[in-house]
């Protein structure tokens, strides 16, 4: 047996022992993901909300806030909640002083990640947050309460009106 092959053995026989230790590994250390990638770790102080509770806070619509804060291209693509404010997560800081505080916040994104990040944010201005949601998962979930916006149509371009002949006196 020549060295080449001695060596192309011992890195086959090295890798088929490593690799049931690195598929473990991997898998202790990735993190935990629903069907469309969210981390399933959730490491904020904000209550990450089940669809059973935004639907009790959605019954109660004049003591809510419902805090949107996706860009306007994802509330097309994934719908929202019926009546909503929408203010894009990273215009939130700038926008404190426009938002209601005599009203319970829910805080919204797809997955809940940039709701619950916001929701401690609020909730260290003296917000009062009731949690997060992410609108995917809520519908994930059951929840019928997310309105499916349709993007407008184009406008069409109107046909510039023909010259009238200039009448001769």
């Amino acid at each position: 047996m020549t060295t080449l092959s001695k060596l192309s053995l011992l890195a086959t026989l090295a890798l088929a022992l490593a690799a049931p230790y690195a598929t473990a590994q991997q898998a202790a250390t990735a993190p935990a993901a629903g069907a469309s990638g969210a981390a399933a770790a959730w490491k904020y102080k904000t209550k990450r909300l089940k669809a059973a509770e935004v639907d009790a806070l959605l019954a109660h619509p004049d003591k809510l806030l419902v805090l949107d804060l996706r860009r306007p291209d994802e509330l097309i693509q994934y719908g929202s909640f019926p009546v909503f404010l929408n203010v894009q997560n990273s215009e939130l800081e700038k926008q404190l002083a426009y938002l209601p505080k005599d009203r319970t916040v829910l805080t919204v994104s797809n997955h809940a990640v940039r709701a619950g990040a916001a929701g401690d944010l609020l909730a260290a201005k003296g917000f009062t947050v009731a949690g997060a949601t992410g609108s995917e998962d809520y519908e994930n979930e059951g929840g019928k309460a997310v309105a499916h916006i349709q993007p407008r149509a184009p406008r069409t371009v109107a046909a510039a009106p023909q010259a009238q002949p200039q009448r001769q006196p």
